[in-house]
């Protein structure tokens, strides 16, 4: 019977000849550790020289919700700073008297809240990133909140705007003292990155103005226009992830293995902020959903990044999972990378 690590090789060596993506890197897990990991195809096609790394860096497009956003309010809540079923005016004045700010923190997470899907930020509120934050919360609402699950960038952006005013500190530079620093993620950073490290990074899609493929800076347009928000913007690798999906999987798992080091100082969120999220918050509502995290078949919840990156983790069954490609090189199309992810996470989980 074919390992699983051949079974992953001979996915990703098909998603490859059919132009998904350029390469790939991926990794799976338990409460110890990496259990396989491996890389697959080129960094860049332009130059056939260069393959995929293990320690390859993405840019992680939404996986910054989890990483950032979802950590840093895990912290928050379980500080007892917020708590989920709080509205947003509570505790962001520059939302009282609009609707948003009736908005609950629970609503937010699970995507429930009702703000608008979609918006040009910069054609709506303009290139001020105070003009933008205000025109956010001030934004009339697309539905009552509760109504129905529709995913929105908006709900982290808006996530990211609450825990910089808790903790009167950037964004970045919380998620990286509270949860990146003591998981040692010294990889793991905004963007955009310099010189040194975009050589590093998988390139993603094409810029027309620049005549380039985008590299080392967030391919999103909000990211970039605001720098640092909890929409997009992180770059990562799968050495630092692996170490942040097993601390999801088991925050107190003993040390075996530089690759599964403790923790140097205590995380932000633990075991309670875990539990919490890694359950459903939707009831009847359609895609089911915990904190941030989406739920799949047999208790695996996952979340995605539109750049082609996705992570699993699974309790019951004692593992996670990883794989992060540059997909959007090639198309904006979602359907491909969504049938190779639902057959990655089919091997994968079938396995344990």
């Amino acid at each position: 019977m074919d390992s699983l690590a051949t079974k992953v090789d001979d996915l990703l060596a098909a998603g490859i000849e059919q132009r998904v993506f350029p390469g790939a890197v991926w990794a799976v897990g338990g409460p110890d550790g990496v259990l396989e990991q491996g890389a697959a195809g080129l960094l860049d096609p332009d130059d056939p020289s260069l393959p995929m790394r293990a320690d390859t860096l993405f840019d992680l497009a939404s996986l910054t919700k989890i990483i950032a956003v979802w950590s840093t309010v895990g912290m928050l809540w379980e500080q007892a700073r917020l708590d989920l079923d709080d509205p947003l005016a509570k505790h962001l004045p520059d939302s009282v008297g609009f609707p948003l700010g009736a908005v609950t923190i629970r609503q937010f997470l699970t995507h429930t809240s009702g703000v608008p899907l979609r918006a040009n930020l910069r054609a709506s509120y303009g290139t001020d990133s105070e003009a933008v934050r205000l025109g956010v919360l001030r934004e009339a609402m697309r539905r009552p909140a509760g109504e129905a699950v529709e995913y929105t960038d908006r709900s982290a952006l808006i996530l990211g705007f609450l825990a910089e005013q808790l903790t009167d500190r950037r964004l970045d530079d919380v998620a990286r003292d509270e949860i990146w620093t003591p998981l040692a993620m010294s990889a793991t950073r905004y963007g955009p990155l310099p010189a040194d490290l975009a050589g590093q990074c998988a390139p993603t899609e094409f810029d027309e103005e620049a005549g380039a493929h985008v590299r080392g800076f967030v391919h999103d347009y909000s990211g970039r226009l605001l720098g640092v928000c909890g929409i997009s913007g992180t770059f990562s690798n799968a050495p630092d992830l692996s170490r942040f999906l097993r601390y999801v999987l088991n925050p107190t798992a003993p040390a075996d293995s530089a690759a599964s080091a403790t923790p140097s100082a205590p995380v932000g969120f633990g075991r309670r902020w875990i539990g919490e999220s890694l359950r459903l918050h939707t009831g009847d509502l359609h895609p089911a959903r915990g904190l941030f995290w989406v739920a799949a078949d047999q208790d695996i919840w996952y979340h995605y990044g539109f750049t082609g990156t996705g992570m699993w983790v699974s309790p019951t069954r004692d593992r996670w999972a990883l794989l992060l490609t540059n997909k959007l090189y090639y198309s904006r199309d979602r359907g491909p990378m969504a049938e190779v992810r639902n057959a990655f996470r089919r091997i994968v989980f079938a396995e344990g």
